[in-house]
């Protein structure tokens, strides 16, 4: 199918330096973030039962540290985004992948920027090395991914079909949560906490979010059928 995109090169051009500039931005978070829990350089406090970062001190924690630090949906949204930037860089063509992933990518950053500012920042303290990596993952690549992708697009590469797929990553999260959370007896946050809240509460919190994120994909549907029509380009 070809697209409003492939037809106006002068657009590939803008979409091309905007998404280079976000994967950068994303990868950085990233990267960062792993190195410094590989390095053990986060300052630790008391750690409720239930929650990671109960890890060993120095190099002997660093692969558990690196896992649990791999294992939070903010870690998955960044590193989705990153990708879909990625191959947007490498080519514009709206091929199945690149469209699943920029829908994923989008609900995603957005579930973890409002979940954050909602649910875990009023309780987070931020301090040493977070004070840099916690606004990138949490506040910088959430912003950055909705102007982008609001000001260059593409357009016309959401619509139904790519909303169901979208949702397979958060799900595929979900369940390596609970799975990883009931060998080691720990989780990322304490909304799924079972361990203090039970499976009940936090498979209820779980269906809200999820809730959350099919109208956030909705949402940016109607917003891209929008745009599409403000501008002159069709959706697919």
């Amino acid at each position: 199918m070809v697209t409003a995109t492939d037809r106006d090169p002068a657009l590939a051009h803008r979409v091309r330096p905007a998404y280079a500039l976000l994967a950068a931005v994303a990868w950085t978070g990233v990267v960062a973030t792993v190195l410094i829990s590989a390095l053990d350089g986060y300052d630790r406090g008391p750690v409720d039962p239930g929650l990671y970062g109960d890890t060993a001190r120095g190099a002997a924690g660093a692969a558990s540290r690196v896992v649990d630090t791999l294992s939070y949906f903010t870690i998955w949204s960044n590193v989705v985004v990153a990708v879909a930037a990625t191959l947007l860089v490498l080519g514009v063509r709206p091929t199945a992948t690149r469209r699943v992933l920029l829908l994923a990518s989008m609900l995603m950053i957005t579930v973890t920027g409002v979940v954050y500012q909602v649910l875990l920042a009023p309780t987070t303290d931020v301090t040493g090395w977070s004070r840099l990596t916690d606004p990138i993952l949490h506040v910088v690549v959430p912003v950055l991914t909705v102007v982008v992708w609001v000001l260059v697009g593409p357009r016309g590469w959401t619509s139904w079909r790519v909303l169901g797929p979208a949702l397979l990553l958060p799900a595929a999260w979900i369940a390596w949560m609970l799975g990883r959370g009931a060998v080691i007896e720990a989780y990322p946050y304490g909304f799924v906490n079972v361990v203090d809240r039970g499976y009940g509460p936090v498979l209820t919190t779980i269906a809200q979010i999820l809730v959350f994120g099919v109208v956030v994909g909705v949402l940016l549907l109607g917003i891209d059928r929008g745009l599409s029509r403000v501008r002159g380009r069709p959706g697919a």
